[in-house]
């Protein structure tokens, strides 16, 4: 017997349904950068209507996953060195206000309720580096920010910093910066240590570093 829906919530419809598994396949790099994603053939593999994949389709551009040029369809998103800079600053601007947010409410520390759900995605971040298994470092990575965002209690910039997420997923997912094993969830307790006392200017310094590396990891896959 199948589970039963908990009353009040919706049934998936098919193009969210559709959306997802596109999602999942996109991130995971099982549909690389660049691949072209035609409808008819997404519409007879997943039994679904043209209708239905042109709004999966539609959601996916939203989420930047997916760029739709016209008359050539749509296709999997490819970044470049602009695209890479123009997502961390976003990253960056609206990490750096919920940081804000929390330290006016707070002072220089941090509450329990603030700081140990950041330290449980940190652990959960080391456990995955010591695993060596990237696309569960790079999801441990995006709820150590999202944790650190949720933090500020702001609605909006919490739902504007979670819109970036699969972006960052895709990003990540085929540009993989060069850290040794366990260094990621070091660097993200050193640096939620200093987001009390520096502030903006902490969250500025680790998103361009990691931006350093990004670019450095992608010349270096477009010169092999």
């Amino acid at each position: 017997m199948s589970p039963r829906r908990r009353e009040g919530v919706p049934r998936p419809t098919a193009d969210s349904r559709l959306a997802a598994a596109l999602r999942d396949a996109i991130v995971t790099g099982a549909l690389a950068p660049g691949t072209p994603l035609r409808e008819e053939e997404l519409a007879g593999s997943h039994e679904v209507s043209r209708h239905t994949v042109r709004a999966a389709l539609a959601t996916l551009h939203a989420e930047r996953l997916v760029q739709i040029i016209p008359y050539a369809g749509a296709r999997v998103a490819t970044f470049d060195d602009a695209a890479v800079a123009g997502l961390q600053e976003l990253r960056a601007a609206l990490e750096s206000e919920a940081v804000r947010l929390i330290t006016e409410r707070h002072g220089a520390t941090w509450p329990a309720d603030v700081e140990a759900p950041v330290l449980e995605a940190i652990e959960r971040l080391g456990v995955a580096e010591a695993a060596d298994d990237w696309m569960e470092i790079i999801r441990a990575h995006a709820d150590v920010h999202r944790r650190i965002v949720a933090g500020s209690g702001s609605p909006r910039i919490i739902e504007a910093h979670a819109s970036l997420e699969s972006e960052v997923l895709l990003l990540l997912a085929h540009v993989r910066p060069h850290y040794p094993r366990g260094a990621l969830a070091a660097e993200h307790r050193v640096y939620l240590a200093a987001l009390p006392r520096d502030g903006s200017a902490c969250v500025h310094a680790h998103l361009r570093h990691s931006t350093e590396l990004i670019r450095a990891a992608r010349a270096a896959s477009t010169s092999r």
